[in-house]
């Protein structure tokens, strides 16, 4: 009775490490690896990808944004859904086409927000936050002002 199950566990195991490496599935915290954020957004936040790839002309993506506290980003529409959940500190939002710090509601960790495309928005971090986005690729910001895009400044 144990010398079958010996080989069946042996085997399991061997199919395993056999297994070419894949991408990383499945992250603890501490495995989130981050990289300064693309010049597209205002310096000072860190990004890591954590699925996909957020810059390809189509498939999905989940990256996460650290923003410090203070940190803003001015008003912007995009072309594809925005899935937003706040892991941790405060997300401020707004909606319009100027920033007002008067007309942002905060969001909370565990808070979950979405946008459609287009709608006009702006946003701000109330101590270190930590965001999770997820959509369809490409990522891409339409600054409602053009002075604002980090690229022309």
């Amino acid at each position: 009775m144990k010398l079958p199950f010996l080989v069946v566990a042996f085997s399991v195991a061997a199919l395993f490490i056999a297994q070419p490496s894949q991408a990383q599935n499945a992250f603890t915290p501490d495995q989130v690896k981050w990289g300064p954020a693309p010049p597209f957004i205002p310096p000072g936040a860190q990004l890591a990808v954590l699925e996909g790839n957020p810059m390809a002309d189509s498939g999905d993506f989940t990256i996460r944004l650290k923003m410090p506290d203070g940190y803003k980003i001015a008003p912007h529409t995009h072309p594809a859904r925005e899935n937003v959940t706040v892991i941790s500190g405060t997300l401020k939002v707004g909606m319009g086409d100027t920033f007002d710090a008067g007309k942002m509601m905060s969001f909370g960790a565990g808070s979950f927000a979405y946008l459609d495309p287009s709608v006009h928005h702006y946003a701000g971090a109330s101590g270190e936050t930590v965001i999770q986005i997820h959509g369809p690729s490409p990522v891409k910001f339409n600054w409602i002002n053009p002075a604002d895009d980090p690229m022309k400044k």
